[in-house]
């Protein structure tokens, strides 16, 4: 993934071959059902919202196929990514290393 490419929080996007949107609510998020993958989103359904904090959407850029409203960004937010680009380096680390342990109950999209 081109790390550039990280939307902000609060974005909404439509994921290839699906006919709901989905909410950005959060970056670099793993996946026990899918062999602790990590994944470079985890969102809702929009305009539903968390529904349940044992159900999330996890999913990566490439499988975005439209950006409907991008989230808020300021000074803060630019710093986070730049932070965000770290921790996903050392969590892929870990985890090609199998060393991670998933902490969500997830709805992978692949």
């Amino acid at each position: 993934m081109n790390r550039e490419k990280y939307l902000p929080i609060g974005s909404v996007v439509l994921l290839k071959e699906a006919k709901k949107r989905v909410m950005v609510t959060g970056f670099v998020a793993q996946s026990n059902e899918t062999g602790d993958k990590v994944f470079d989103y985890m969102g809702c359904l929009y305009p539903e919202g968390i529904i349940s904090s044992e159900q999330n959407l996890l999913f990566n850029h490439d499988q975005i196929d439209k950006i409907f409203y991008l989230g808020y960004s300021d000074e803060e937010e630019k710093d986070f990514k730049i932070k965000l680009n770290k921790l996903n380096d050392n969590v892929k680390i870990v985890d090609n290393n199998n060393q991670n342990n998933g902490v969500f109950n997830t709805i992978s999209v692949e």
